[in-house]
């Protein structure tokens, strides 16, 4: 059996029972190994996973260690409890907003955020079946639940018992940090995975950060009817972002109650009972601001602590992670890396993709007939999932004016596309930017209520290729809103009908007559 501490998840209720029997089962017995691995992965987050199913489907002898919860992040504290939780602050939303659609509710609405928050764990709980050692296990992957650390030149050890490799990952993803502000630590905070073990409503919330993170759990708490006022270091939201498409999302931010400060600096908190002051100042005037509960949406910092890095030779950076080449391959040959460990681009669907390039240029080096496979070949989507959500692909218009790239720039906005303004979500554009005088997609934006599903379309048709004008000749259903796509299109294909080509035409229909 291993030897790790319990894991306990709050609240211990049923669904975090089942959660943790799936990811980090306190009876789980590490297995004996036999002979050396083709492959030994340490952490189990998606990067993880994806490389150990996939290099056992092929019939590589793999070995996944796990020192915490299997299913990493995007299982336990990112991605699927922060979607469990705006989709049920959505339909708060929606029932607010009822009358519109002709459905006046008589009295007092009974909503109980407690509820809310046991729905979110229960579908948690009912996914992590898919990311469960037992499951793992049945796929032919020798679990090990435990502290992986690199033990020699192709060893591993965990719990005492000793790994050999011919070829090893570390796949150990990346961690909320607290930020240096004076009495955060005394009084204590929230981070994205703390937040979701919530069983009361907050009726203050201090959100401090403006990033993806911070923008979606400030607006689902506004919307459960938490008064959420957010700290944003510049005058403006996702930064990342088009600044259009990001004014687009504030302001539905504030329409749902959302408060915004800028360009604060934040110089203490302090306790007051159960509040907690943020004190802060603005335009050179000291203010402060009484919350219950404070959330850091910003600052990560890659797991490269006690693995051992050093005794193999691996070159690597607290904030950065470990240094990979496009392969993936570390400054050791024999070791890789891949997701938030080595990559800036911190997405589950992005790791997914590197743990297919990690397996191929491990397991299938050149000259085995597979070539190497590069991240330089990713062409990565990403999606923010506020409402309306922004998705974005490719360049933006500004890197490509840094970059010194000619492009011509399209615009439509859902305003203009009729199931958008039958259901009510007309706020929003897709934007699209072209290699000047081509159709060649060099990258697109959206923003709307359906943004990540349709963000798609762009990336594919860059990923094959595909220029603008086949997707004015594909065939998109009406009404949906995915014809804001066709139609930004059509935007750029007007714009191929020169002068030239109308005059011609004339004189062509001219002489038909």
């Amino acid at each position: 059996m291993h030897t790790e501490p319990n894991v306990q998840m709050f609240p211990m209720d049923e669904h975090n029972q089942e959660l943790i029997h799936n990811v980090h089962p306190a009876d789980w017995v590490n297995p004996e190994p036999s002979g050396r691995y083709n492959l030994v992965v340490i952490g189990a987050g998606t990067a993880g996973l994806i490389t150990a199913a996939v290099a056992s489907a092929l019939g590589a002898r793999v070995a996944l260690i796990e020192r915490h919860l299997m299913g990493g992040d995007c299982l336990n504290v990112g991605c699927v409890p922060s979607k469990g939780v705006i989709r049920a602050s959505r339909t708060w939303a929606e029932i607010k907003n009822a009358k519109e659609f002709g459905l006046d509710i008589p009295g007092d609405i009974q909503a109980d955020f407690g509820v809310a928050m046991a729905r979110m764990r229960k579908l948690r709980a009912r996914i992590s079946h898919m990311d469960s050692a037992h499951r793992y296990k049945n796929l032919g992957v020798d679990v090990f639940i435990g502290e992986g650390r690199f033990a020699g030149k192709d060893t591993v050890e965990v719990g005492g018992t000793t790994l050999q490799f011919a070829k090893a990952a570390i796949c150990t993803g990346a961690r909320a940090i607290a930020l240096p502000i004076p009495g955060l630590q005394d009084v204590g905070f929230l981070t994205n995975e703390t937040v979701f073990n919530l069983t009361r409503l907050p009726t203050r919330m201090v959100v401090i950060g403006a990033g993806p993170i911070g923008c979606e759990l400030a607006q689902a708490f506004a919307r459960f009817g938490s008064q959420v006022l957010v700290f944003e270091q510049e005058c403006r939201i996702l930064p990342r972002e088009d600044t259009e498409a990001a004014e687009v999302v504030k302001q539905a931010m504030i329409q749902d109650g959302v408060q915004f400060t800028c360009r604060a600096k934040i110089t203490g908190i302090s306790q007051n009972g159960s509040e907690k002051i943020v004190h802060y100042e603005v335009n050179g005037e000291t203010k402060e601001w009484p919350a219950d509960e404070i959330l850091i949406g910003i600052g990560r910092a890659p797991n490269v602590e006690g693995l051992g890095l050093e005794t193999m030779g691996i070159t690597y950076d607290l904030r950065a992670g470990v240094k990979v080449n496009d392969k993936l391959q570390t400054t050791n040959p024999k070791v890789y890396a891949a997701g938030d460990i080595c990559f800036p681009f911190k997405f589950t669907h992005t790791a997914d993709a590197m743990a297919r390039i990690l397996i191929q240029n491990a397991l299938f080096p050149h000259p085995m007939g597979l070539g190497y496979a590069s991240t330089n070949s990713l062409i990565i989507p990403w999606c923010t999932y506020t409402e309306p959500e922004i998705a974005h692909v490719g360049i933006y218009g500004h890197e490509a004016t840094a970059k010194g790239i000619d492009v011509d720039t399209f615009t439509f906005p859902l305003a203009d596309v009729d199931r958008a303004i039958l259901d009510g979500e007309d706020e929003g554009f897709a934007r699209v930017h072209v290699k000047k005088g081509t159709d060649t997609i060099l990258g697109a934006t959206i923003v709307a209520a359906h943004a990540g599903d349709l963000i798609t379309e762009f990336t594919l048709a860059m990923k094959g290729g595909l220029g603008l004008s086949t997707i004015t000749g594909t065939i998109h259903p009406y009404p949906t809103q995915a014809e804001v796509i066709k139609k930004v299109a059509n935007a750029w294909r007007k714009t191929t009908f020169t002068e030239g080509k109308k005059k011609m035409l004339a004189k062509l229909f001219a002489w038909m007559r």
